[in-house]
Protein backbone atom coordinates (compact mmCIF):
# COMPACT_ATOMS: atom_id res chain seq x y z
CA UNK A 1 0.00 0.00 0.00
CA UNK A 2 0.80 3.32 -1.04
CA UNK A 3 1.77 6.72 0.81
CA UNK A 4 -0.20 9.12 0.41
CA UNK A 5 0.48 13.19 0.17
CA UNK A 6 -1.11 16.09 0.06
CA UNK A 7 -0.28 18.87 -2.58
CA UNK A 8 -1.17 22.43 -1.45
CA UNK A 9 -0.52 24.58 -4.78
CA UNK A 10 -2.82 27.20 -6.23
CA UNK A 11 -1.74 26.69 -10.13
CA UNK A 12 -2.31 23.12 -10.20
CA UNK A 13 -5.96 23.45 -8.22
CA UNK A 14 -6.78 26.40 -10.84
CA UNK A 15 -5.99 24.11 -13.89
CA UNK A 16 -8.34 21.10 -12.44
CA UNK A 17 -10.96 23.66 -11.63
CA UNK A 18 -10.78 24.45 -15.39
CA UNK A 19 -10.31 20.84 -16.99
CA UNK A 20 -12.91 19.45 -14.35
CA UNK A 21 -15.45 22.28 -13.49
CA UNK A 22 -17.87 19.21 -12.21
CA UNK A 23 -14.54 18.47 -9.93
CA UNK A 24 -15.00 21.59 -7.49
CA UNK A 25 -14.90 24.29 -10.64
CA UNK A 26 -17.97 26.11 -8.90
CA UNK A 27 -15.84 26.69 -6.25
CA UNK A 28 -16.31 23.98 -3.62
CA UNK A 29 -13.25 23.21 -1.77
CA UNK A 30 -11.03 20.35 -2.42
CA UNK A 31 -7.38 19.08 -2.21
CA UNK A 32 -4.90 17.17 -4.71
CA UNK A 33 -2.93 14.68 -3.17
CA UNK A 34 -0.18 12.79 -4.83
CA UNK A 35 0.68 8.44 -3.92
CA UNK A 36 3.26 6.44 -4.22
CA UNK A 37 1.32 4.01 -5.31
CA UNK A 38 0.96 3.20 -8.96
CA UNK A 39 -2.33 3.92 -10.51
CA UNK A 40 -3.18 3.65 -14.12
CA UNK A 41 -4.08 7.24 -15.71
CA UNK A 42 -7.21 7.41 -18.32
CA UNK A 43 -7.06 10.65 -19.91
CA UNK A 44 -10.45 12.55 -19.71
CA UNK A 45 -9.43 16.11 -20.78
CA UNK A 46 -11.57 15.91 -24.37
CA UNK A 47 -14.36 15.53 -22.96
CA UNK A 48 -13.80 17.24 -19.49
CA UNK A 49 -13.02 20.70 -21.36
CA UNK A 50 -16.86 19.93 -23.02
CA UNK A 51 -14.64 19.19 -26.91
CA UNK A 52 -15.23 15.59 -28.41
CA UNK A 53 -13.76 16.96 -31.72
CA UNK A 54 -10.00 15.35 -32.48
CA UNK A 55 -7.39 18.06 -33.21
CA UNK A 56 -6.98 17.09 -36.48
CA UNK A 57 -10.62 17.80 -37.34
CA UNK A 58 -10.31 21.23 -34.67
CA UNK A 59 -9.04 23.31 -38.27
CA UNK A 60 -12.31 21.47 -40.27
CA UNK A 61 -13.77 23.94 -42.86
CA UNK A 62 -17.45 24.94 -42.92
CA UNK A 63 -19.70 27.40 -44.59
CA UNK A 64 -20.07 29.75 -41.61
CA UNK A 65 -16.47 29.12 -39.97
CA UNK A 66 -14.36 30.63 -42.53
CA UNK A 67 -13.79 34.13 -44.04
CA UNK A 68 -13.38 34.38 -47.70
CA UNK A 69 -10.52 36.73 -49.26
CA UNK A 70 -9.43 37.52 -52.44
CA UNK A 71 -6.80 40.22 -52.80
CA UNK A 72 -5.43 41.76 -56.02
CA UNK A 73 -3.38 44.75 -55.80
CA UNK A 74 -4.35 46.13 -52.50
CA UNK A 75 -3.45 45.91 -49.16
CA UNK A 76 -6.63 44.37 -47.18
CA UNK A 77 -6.55 43.76 -43.12
CA UNK A 78 -7.69 39.87 -43.02
CA UNK A 79 -7.75 39.40 -38.91
CA UNK A 80 -8.66 42.21 -36.56
CA UNK A 81 -9.33 40.40 -33.60
CA UNK A 82 -7.83 37.79 -30.48
CA UNK A 83 -6.96 34.31 -30.55
CA UNK A 84 -5.71 31.55 -32.66
CA UNK A 85 -6.03 31.65 -36.11
CA UNK A 86 -5.39 29.25 -39.59
CA UNK A 87 -4.88 30.73 -42.57
CA UNK A 88 -4.63 28.83 -45.86
CA UNK A 89 -4.96 29.61 -49.63
CA UNK A 90 -3.17 30.56 -52.95
CA UNK A 91 -0.67 33.12 -54.43
CA UNK A 92 -0.88 32.84 -57.93
CA UNK A 93 1.46 34.88 -60.29
CA UNK A 94 0.52 36.03 -64.04
CA UNK A 95 3.65 38.15 -64.20
CA UNK A 96 6.17 40.07 -61.72
CA UNK A 97 4.95 41.44 -58.47
CA UNK A 98 4.86 40.64 -54.63
CA UNK A 99 1.95 39.24 -52.11
CA UNK A 100 2.68 39.37 -48.28
CA UNK A 101 1.45 39.13 -45.29
CA UNK A 102 1.92 41.05 -42.44
CA UNK A 103 1.51 41.74 -38.64
CA UNK A 104 1.00 45.21 -37.24
CA UNK A 105 -0.22 46.99 -34.41
CA UNK A 106 -0.27 50.59 -35.79
CA UNK A 107 3.49 51.49 -35.49
CA UNK A 108 5.16 48.44 -35.82
CA UNK A 109 4.21 46.30 -39.27
CA UNK A 110 6.66 42.88 -39.81
CA UNK A 111 5.84 40.73 -42.84
CA UNK A 112 5.79 37.21 -42.09
CA UNK A 113 5.61 35.35 -45.51
CA UNK A 114 6.13 36.86 -48.69
CA UNK A 115 6.23 35.60 -52.02
CA UNK A 116 7.60 37.10 -55.25
CA UNK A 117 7.45 36.72 -58.88
CA UNK A 118 9.75 38.48 -61.61
CA UNK A 119 7.40 37.40 -64.49
CA UNK A 120 6.96 33.94 -64.19
CA UNK A 121 3.24 32.14 -64.08
CA UNK A 122 3.42 29.94 -61.06
CA UNK A 123 0.72 29.36 -57.64
CA UNK A 124 2.19 29.32 -54.55
CA UNK A 125 -0.14 27.50 -51.90
CA UNK A 126 -0.25 27.98 -48.17
CA UNK A 127 -1.57 26.90 -44.98
CA UNK A 128 -0.35 28.06 -41.30
CA UNK A 129 -1.89 29.35 -38.25
CA UNK A 130 -0.99 32.59 -36.23
CA UNK A 131 -1.84 34.02 -32.67
CA UNK A 132 -2.98 37.21 -32.61
CA UNK A 133 -3.10 39.73 -29.76
CA UNK A 134 -5.32 42.32 -28.61
CA UNK A 135 -4.43 45.60 -31.05
CA UNK A 136 -2.63 43.80 -33.59
CA UNK A 137 -3.95 43.03 -37.11
CA UNK A 138 -3.23 41.25 -40.42
CA UNK A 139 -3.07 42.21 -43.51
CA UNK A 140 -2.55 40.60 -46.79
CA UNK A 141 -0.55 42.95 -49.90
CA UNK A 142 -0.89 42.39 -53.28
CA UNK A 143 1.76 45.13 -55.48
CA UNK A 144 0.48 44.56 -58.58
CA UNK A 145 -2.60 43.01 -61.09
CA UNK A 146 -0.45 40.13 -61.45
CA UNK A 147 -0.42 39.00 -57.94
CA UNK A 148 -3.02 37.29 -56.55
CA UNK A 149 -3.83 35.79 -53.28
CA UNK A 150 -7.21 33.88 -52.91
CA UNK A 151 -7.91 31.97 -49.63
CA UNK A 152 -9.74 32.25 -46.45
CA UNK A 153 -8.99 32.33 -42.56
CA UNK A 154 -10.56 30.68 -39.66
CA UNK A 155 -10.54 31.02 -35.88
CA UNK A 156 -9.66 27.52 -34.54
CA UNK A 157 -9.26 28.89 -30.76
CA UNK A 158 -10.13 31.76 -28.42
CA UNK A 159 -7.40 34.15 -27.07
CA UNK A 160 -7.54 31.80 -23.99
CA UNK A 161 -6.67 28.65 -26.08
CA UNK A 162 -10.31 27.48 -25.59
CA UNK A 163 -11.07 26.08 -29.45
CA UNK A 164 -13.77 26.83 -31.21
CA UNK A 165 -15.69 23.96 -33.23
CA UNK A 166 -16.11 24.47 -37.07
Amino acid sequence: MGQEYFINNQELENKVRDLLPSQGGAGAGFDLSASTQIIPIIDLTESAEGSNVRGDLQTALSLNSQTAFNILNTTTTVINNTGYFRIFGNAYFAGAGDANFRFTDGTTTKIILNFSSSGTVYNNFFDFNVFMEAGVSMTIQSSSNSANIIGSTRQIANIDGVLVNP
